[in-house]
């Protein structure tokens, strides 16, 4: 014969009470919203037409949204964004470069800020990761990371990152000309 502790009773009574709070078969549940606050765009929004692809990169929603140039592709890819408004930079421009392991060497800015700083060539070491994807903006780049802890966060100086293969995926897709939106 088993006996029951206080500690096994305690514990039968919370789950039993527990079951109580499970919805009736049949009846509707509730449906949470997504905390991450993806949620699905349409180009028409963004340009006029989607040439050779399209790009917006939502810095609210750490999001980037891409449409490849007949309509049939659109992905939604998360991303780090930069770290202040002062590092945002937002309106049109487009992918005018893109490079397989990139090197890495630190803004004027950022020589001013940390003035230690030296280049990185390739590399695990290297901030932009495995892929980078250069826009018509001087240092603003849709690049890696070796650093997932950065996706889903504002922890850039400006660029746009997103998890090593989810970039090397998209650079693949978006030849250059690809426009970009960054909001």
């Amino acid at each position: 014969m088993r006996t029951i502790s206080r500690r096994n009773a305690l514990g039968l009574g919370i789950a039993a009470a527990g079951g109580l709070l499970l919805p009736v078969q049949g009846q509707a549940q509730v449906h949470r919203a997504n905390v991450s606050s993806f949620r699905m765009q349409s180009w028409e929004e963004h340009f006029d037409s989607l040439g050779k692809g399209a790009i917006v990169a939502d810095t609210t929603s750490r999001a980037l949204h891409f449409w490849s140039g007949d309509g049939r592709d659109y992905r939604i890819y998360p991303t780090s964004v930069p770290i202040s408004e002062e590092l945002t930079k937002r309106g049109y421009t487009e992918i005018v470069r893109k490079k397989v392991g990139p090197s890495w060497t630190p803004t004027p800015s950022q020589m001013e800020r940390y003035p230690d700083w030296k280049p990185i060539g390739p590399g695990p070491e290297n901030p932009l990761g495995t892929h980078a994807m250069y826009l018509g903006w001087p240092a603003y780049i849709i690049h890696g990371t070796h650093d997932t802890r950065k996706i889903g966060r504002p922890s850039s100086d400006g660029c746009i990152g997103l998890y090593n293969e989810k970039i090397a995926e998209l650079f693949e897709l978006c030849p250059i000309g690809t426009q970009v939106r960054v909001i």
